[in-house]
């Protein structure tokens, strides 16, 4: 199972639905259809939530990528104690809605993605030594939002200031 296309800019919410409508139209009913319905209205909640509080447009895409990361916290949480309790069949379940859930969540950069993004960051701003680390986490973090882990890009990071900036310079 793939990621969702994200090439044409849609936001999150315009994903969800357009998955479910497509969904709605397949003859069975699926783990998936149910997943995106139960998607479809944490993310209803949450505009409704939004606009109580004056944001006519709802709830931003932070918050949408907040809820699906939450919900994919909380299906973790219940296939582990499935599992500990013996019930496979329902930890199955729980996994297969993570992986919908997932498909919508944006996939963080790692190995050569990471060192090649890590790499141009650098040489754009020229940065040579350690000390300019933090401008250049900023910068990466910008550049590619909600697509960065920290731990990982900050060891990157390091490296390439450490050997190579300091030999390109």
């Amino acid at each position: 199972m793939g990621r969702e296309d994200k090439s044409c800019k849609m936001t999150l919410k315009t994903q969800v639905a357009h998955a479910l409508k497509v969904e709605s139209e397949k003859p069975d009913s699926s783990v998936r259809l149910a997943t995106l319905r139960l998607i479809d209205c944490a993310i209803r909640d949450r505009d409704v939530c939004a606009r109580g509080r004056g944001d006519g447009e709802g709830c931003p895409e932070a918050d949408v990528r907040k809820v699906l990361e939450t919900m994919v916290a909380q299906r973790e949480i219940a296939a582990r104690e499935y599992d500990d309790a013996g019930r496979i069949e329902d930890a199955i379940r729980e996994r297969e809605e993570i992986e919908v859930i997932e498909q919508f969540l944006p996939v963080p950069l790692a190995g050569k993605a990471l060192d090649q993004a890590v790499e141009e960051v650098v040489e754009d701003l020229g940065a040579s030594k350690l000390k300019d680390l933090g401008r250049c986490m900023s910068v990466l973090k910008q550049r590619y939002p909600d697509m960065i882990e920290s731990g990982a890009a900050g060891k990157a990071m390091r490296k390439a200031l450490t050997t190579g900036a300091g030999q390109n310079s």
